[in-house]
């Protein structure tokens, strides 16, 4: 019996890649952050975006990030030949995802010998509100995204002061604590409901301007308040899948954190080194 050939709609991997992907959990202990970034208190690592972008996209397909913070979905697609374009609210994080991106064109083509393959990508960063979606589309002409990953605000949880990771940023001038003032900043939103609504609204705006059977990466983890933990993760999942098809999670564990000794010899607190990547799909017919 002859062998069906390997036919891949979805992505560039070869079936070993593939499978090595589907495995429901993974460590990645992303590489230090380089001073420039580091401002930002929450940013998530290019490596870790750039397996998503490759599995989830082909080759010159259009990667949308409406969080975009200092750009690492933006690297990562463009490391990969993706085009991307990334919404982020705060001027000063817009600014250094330019100077980054630039720097990160400059880099690839040293390392090819030549501009080919980067010069012809879109790497934009749009300084704007992702409520806004609609009108941001429409004035930088973006066009149908292939993939959205992100990794919202986790809640009001950068203003903590108990956050032990917040307690050594606040001993530097030059390091924020938390995104910003602004207050339409999701990190901003004390209440924790209203948070999950307009956290789901942004998402759910989006959808007029995804391509069919796109996928959404939300890269999000549950949080613990006052002695109480708030599944941030399993209330977003349950509140997008009445627009999209909430297909499966991966969860990215980090196994390179300094255990804290939180409730020792007194009660069980865990220290949360995971995040949950949930997957979603635009299904729904418009």
């Amino acid at each position: 019996m002859t062998k069906r050939p390997f036919r891949n709609r979805l992505n560039d991997l070869d079936p070993k890649r593939w499978l090595k992907f589907q495995k429901s959990w993974f460590v990645h202990n992303p590489p230090p952050r380089r001073k420039d970034v580091i401002r930002h208190p929450a940013k998530f690592p290019e490596t870790l975006a750039q397996e998503f972008i490759e599995f989830f996209t082909k080759s010159g397909q259009v990667v949308l990030d409406p969080m975009a913070g200092t750009g690492s979905a933006l690297v990562a697609a463009l490391r990969c030949g993706r085009h991307s374009y990334g919404i982020e609210l705060n001027p000063g994080y817009a600014e250094i995802a330019r100077q980054v991106l630039e720097e990160e064109r400059a880099a690839i083509a040293r390392s090819n010998g030549s501009t080919a393959g980067v010069e012809n990508l879109t790497a934009e960063v749009i300084t704007g509100n992702a409520a806004c979606i609609a009108d941001l589309v429409r004035t930088h002409h973006i066009p149908p995204i292939d993939y959205v990953i992100t990794s919202p605000p986790y809640w009001d949880m950068l203003r903590a002061r108990g956050a032990e990771t917040q307690k050594k940023r606040r001993q530097s001038p030059d390091l924020d604590v938390f995104y910003s003032d602004d207050p339409e900043d999701l990190g901003n939103i004390t209440d924790y409901d209203e948070f999950i609504e307009r956290l789901a609204a942004i998402y759910e705006a989006m959808r007029p301007f995804l391509k069919p059977r796109a996928y959404l990466t939300i890269i999000v983890k549950n949080v613990k308040k006052g002695g109480k933990i708030y599944p941030l993760a399993w209330d977003l999942a349950r509140r997008l899948d009445q627009t999209y098809s909430l297909k499966d999670e991966r969860i990215w564990c980090q196994s390179d954190i300094r255990l804290a000794p939180y409730g020792l010899g007194n009660a069980w607190v865990s220290n949360t080194f995971h995040h949950y990547c949930l997957q979603f799909r635009n299904d729904r017919v418009v």
